[in-house]
C-alpha cells in the first residue's frame, strides 16, 4: 500500500470539555496529592455505588433498573472498573441478560451497552469467552423481536463488542456477522413476513458487519457471501439516507483492502474442468463482477462531488464527500486515509482502511468513556498500538495496593487480556493479505 505524496492528514482533537481528554486535567493533578488511604476510601465508596447499582437490577420496577444500568455505564465511563468486575462480573453479566430478555426497549438499551464495556473491561481471556457464549443466543433473539430501531441498533453494537473482544475462532465471528446480515436479507419461508428494515438499521447492520469484518481473513469467506454482499452494499449507495451510504461505502472500502473483490474476480475466471456449462457459468460470474466493480467506481466517484438533494444536514454532506473522495483515491491509486486523533497529549495515528473503521466504531460505542479506555485499557492499546505517555503508574503515590497487585501479576486480569489478545493477533496475521488491491481504472469497468 502506498504513502501520499503530498499526505492529507485527518487531525481529529476530541472535544476540550472532556474530562478526561488530558492526562494531565486538574482533576488529576488533585488526585497526585491524595494519599493512599484517601484514595483507596474513594475506591470504596465508588465500589458500594457500584454495589448498589447492581443490587438495584433485582428489582421489580423497570424504570429502577433502567436508572441503575446507566449508573453503571456512567461508572465503567469514567474508571475502568477492574476490582470490581473481579468481584461482581458474573451478577452483572446475567442481571443485563435477565435485562435483555424481559426488559423495555431502552433496559435492553442500556443493558447491551454494559455488556459491551463489560468485555472490553476485561478483555480478551475466559471472561470474554463467557460473555460471547452466553449473550449471542439472547441478544439474537432480542433483535428479531419488535421493531424499535434504537433497540436493535444498541444490540447489533453490543454483539459486535462481545465477538471483537471474545471471538477467538473465525466461526464464531461469522456466526455474529450472519446475525447481523439475517436483519437486511432474512432467510425467507412460507409463512415468514419480511418486515423493511429502517435506515437506522441498515446503519447498525451494515457498521457492525464491517467492524467485525476488519478482523476476519477474507479469504476464508466463500465467493457467493462475498458477491451477495458487495451487491447488497452498491445498492445501498443509491439509498437516500446518508448515513446508510456512508456505512456502506466504509463496508466497501474494507472489502477492496483485503482484496476480497479481486479474490472472487479470480476465482470466477478460474478454471473450469472442461465443462462448457461451467466454463459459460465463469465467465459470467467474472463479467458480473467487473460490471459490479465499475458501477461501484461510478458510485463512489459521484458521491464524492455530490451537490446535495439526498439528505439535507450541511455536516453530513461533508463528511460523505470526504469519505467518498478518500474512497476514490483508495480504488484508483491505492492510497489509503491517514488520520491522527488527539488523546491527552498523545497521537493516535490510523494508516488502513480497518484501523479507521475500528476507531470510528470504538469511539462511538464508548462515548465519553473513549479517552478513558485509551489512555488505561491496555487491550485497546494493543488493538492500535498506542501507548500514551503516562506517568508511571507502580510508582505512583495515589495507586492502590490492589491495583499495583493487578498491574503487576502475571496472573492478572490485564495481563492475561494482553497475551491473548496478541496471540489472536498472531493467528489472524498468518494468513491474510491486506493493503495489495486497488482498482485498475484503466481496465475494462464494463
Amino acid at each position: 500500500m502506498g504513502k501520499r505524496k503530498t499526505q492529507r492528514k485527518n487531525t481529529a482533537l476530541l472535544d476540550s470539555d472532556d474530562d478526561s481528554s488530558s492526562i494531565s486535567s486538574s482533576s488529576t493533578m488533585r488526585s497526585d496529592r491524595l494519599s493512599v488511604s484517601g484514595t483507596e476510601e474513594v475506591e470504596v465508596n465508588k465500589d458500594s455505588l457500584l454495589d448498589e447499582a447492581v443490587d438495584a437490577l433485582y428489582e421489580k420496577r423497570g424504570s429502577t433498573r433502567e436508572k441503575a444500568l446507566a449508573s453503571i455505564i456512567e461508572a465503567f465511563n469514567s474508571n475502568l472498573q477492574h476490582q470490581f468486575v473481579e468481584k461482581k462480573f458474573a451478577t452483572l453479566l446475567h442481571q443485563c441478560l435477565n435485562s435483555i430478555k424481559k426488559g423495555s426497549s431502552k433496559e435492553i438499551s442500556l443493558a447491551s451497552h454494559v455488556i459491551g464495556v463489560l468485555a472490553l473491561t476485561v478483555g480478551p481471556g475466559d471472561n470474554a469467552r463467557e460473555i460471547l457464549e452466553e449473550s449471542v443466543t439472547p441478544i439474537s433473539q432480542a433483535s428479531k423481536s419488535g421493531s424499535e430501531s434504537s433497540k436493535i441498533a444498541s444490540l447489533l453494537e453490543c454483539l459486535a463488542i462481545i465477538t471483537f473482544v471474545g471471538g477467538i475462532d473465525p466461526e464464531e465471528t461469522e456466526k455474529s456477522m450472519q446475525i447481523m446480515w439475517q436483519l437486511v436479507h432474512p432467510k425467507l419461508g412460507s409463512n415468514v413476513v419480511t418486515v423493511k428494515p429502517s435506515a437506522v438499521v441498515i446503519t447498525a447492520v451494515v457498521s457492525a458487519w464491517s467492524f467485525l469484518l476488519t478482523t476476519m481473513d477474507g479469504w476464508r469467506l466463500s465467493p457467493k457471501l462475498w458477491q451477495e454482499s458487495i451487491a447488497y452494499l452498491s445498492t445501498l449507495l443509491d439509498k437516500d439516507d446518508r448515513s446508510v451510504r456512508i456505512a456502506a461505502g466504509e463496508a466497501l472500502a474494507v472489502i477492496f483492502e483485503m482484496g476480497s473483490l479481486e479474490k472472487f474476480a479470480g476465482e470466477t475466471k478460474g478454471p473450469n474442468n472442461g465443462s462448457v456449462s461451467e466454463g459459460n457459468k465463469s465467465k459470467e460470474g467474472f463479467s458480473h463482477i467487473q460490471g459490479l466493480r465499475g458501477k461501484i467506481l461510478n458510485q463512489v466517484r459521484g458521491l464524492s462531488v455530490e451537490a446535495g438533494g439526498k439528505g439535507s444536514a450541511k455536516k453530513d454532506l461533508n463528511n460523505q464527500r470526504n469519505l467518498f473522495k478518500d474512497v476514490l483515491e483508495f480504488l484508483e491509486d491505492g492510497y489509503c486515509p491517514e488520520t491522527s486523533l488527539k488523546i491527552g497529549g498523545d497521537s493516535l495515528q490510523t494508516s488502513t482502511w480497518s484501523q479507521l473503521i475500528q476507531l470510528n466504531f470504538l469511539r462511538h460505542f464508548l462515548g465519553g468513556g473513549f479517552t478513558k479506555h485509551m489512555q488505561e485499557n491496555e487491550f485497546l492499546q494493543d488493538v492500535f498500538g498506542f501507548t500514551p505517555k503516562r506517568r508511571n503508574l507502580l510508582g505512583s503515590e495515589h495507586i492502590s495496593n490492589s491495583q499495583k497487585r493487578m498491574y503487576k501479576s502475571p496472573n492478572s486480569v490485564i495481563s492475561k487480556a494482553r497475551t491473548q489478545m496478541l496471540n489472536k493477533q498472531r493467528m489472524q496475521s498468518k494468513d491474510r493479505n491486506i493493503g495489495h488491491f486497488a482498482v485498475n481504472v484503466g481496465e475494462d469497468d464494463s
